[in-house]
């Protein structure tokens, strides 16, 4: 069976001493769930397993019985300590006062339950950290699937990659475009919007927010102005009500709208935005084109291939933790800056020989980046790049 990067990053986490609640986070159909079995088959940490996906919300003394039960199977076998595993976690309300109070009352009573959380919404995960649970936990992130590991689970084509995306659960219907956009609209878009972000946030125009993510993700790799979108959005309000949904679009693994690179902050806060999607297959279900039309089609095809590129960069930045930003300066632009502890790396997209690349140059004398490249034609092989480990670019 195939095994993620990240299965080793786990199995270690748990198998050594109890020291943080060790958290994997991620968005929707990336296979968290399915690693973790992977890695509990593997360890001889012995290991009791919960899932919150059928029980009420208000029923917070789920977690506390849970505990209750890993702490007696603990006792009876006489375990030197055992590993608790709550998937969902995020769907019972007020979990991490729940959790808090438990782990605090082990790490007392010394005793040795090592616990590692799940669930399948980002919002309401880094919600519930952040208010409770501050030096207690410890993040596992992963991203969408990459290039190298499509190619080798599924047999995908570099071609096939940027125009479908990385997203397993949907790399078996790619023969079929009905069934593909029909499980990226329900399995993801559809149960992100409606579970993860309408559940816990106060939206006051649910569908603005649906036609600002599609709207986003076909303008994928584009500059657009919030302005320009409320005049193509039904119901619309202010940029304000837009830039908050845009806000949580991004939170959830599904949109982001990149800013301008600047020195000053507030320039960056007033830029247009850029954006992007974190996996292509949420730009291509908003297409008019077929595969086969796409890859003929040299312009469209380009949009697609610079966004592609864009979703790989802003998924890998969450699990490494480094800022994504574009750059445009009167007829000069860099299509994507990376930031991490003030480090900069400029990246050029190169699709095809009419696009000029001059605005890199620029980019070099202004900023100084540590790299600066270009990936596509003259540069960088697509190949070489979606195999790049981008933690050494820094």
């Amino acid at each position: 069976m195939f095994k993620r990067t990240v299965f080793q990053t786990i199995k270690s986490r748990i198998e050594e001493d109890r020291k943080f609640i060790q958290v994997l986070m991620g968005a929707r159909q990336i296979g968290k769930s399915t690693v973790v079995k992977q890695v509990l088959n593997e360890t001889d940490v012995p290991y009791q397993v919960y899932s919150a996906d059928n029980v009420p919300a208000s029923n917070t003394a789920w977690i506390s019985n849970c505990w209750a039960a890993a702490r007696s199977l603990k006792q009876n076998n006489g375990w030197d300590c055992i590993l608790l595993v709550i998937d969902e976690i995020q769907k019972i309300a007020n979990w991490s006062e729940a959790v808090k109070k438990e782990w605090d009352e082990d790490t007392f009573y010394d005793r040795n339950i090592k616990v590692l959380l799940l669930g399948s919404s980002r919002v309401l995960l880094e919600k519930g950290l952040s208010e409770s649970l501050a030096g207690r936990f410890e993040e596992i992130r992963m991203s969408h699937w990459t290039y190298q590991e499509m190619k080798e689970c599924f047999g995908f084509s570099l071609d096939q990659y940027v125009f479908y995306g990385g997203y397993p659960g949907a790399a078996s219907l790619i023969g079929d475009a009905d069934r593909f956009d029909q499980y990226i609209q329900s399995s993801i878009i559809d149960a992100t919007i409606n579970k993860d972000i309408l559940m816990d946030t106060p939206i006051s125009k649910p569908a603005l927010l649906r036609q600002t993510f599609e709207l986003g993700s076909a303008y994928s790799g584009n500059l657009l102005s919030l302005n320009k979108m409320l005049g193509s959005l039904q119901d619309a309000g202010n940029t304000s009500t837009l830039a908050g949904y845009i806000n949580l679009l991004n939170e959830s693994g599904l949109l982001s709208g990149l800013q301008k690179y600047s020195v000053d902050m507030s320039r960056r806060k007033a830029s247009i935005p850029k954006f992007q999607v974190y996996n292509n297959a949420l730009k291509m279900v908003y297409g008019n084109l077929t595969f086969e039309q796409a890859i003929l089609d040299r312009k469209t095809w380009g949009h697609i291939f610079e966004s592609a590129i864009g979703a790989y960069l802003v998924s890998q930045a969450f699990v490494h933790r480094f800022e994504v930003f574009y750059w445009r300066e009167r007829n000069d632009e860099v299509d994507f800056v990376l930031r991490k502890k003030g480090v900069l790396v400029a990246i050029e997209v190169k699709s095809n020989a009419e696009k000029k690349t001059e605005g890199l140059e620029t980019f070099r004398k202004l900023f100084n980046p540590k790299n600066s490249f270009i990936v596509g034609d003259g540069g960088i092989g697509a190949e070489d790049f979606f195999s790049m480990d981008l933690k050494s670019l820094f």
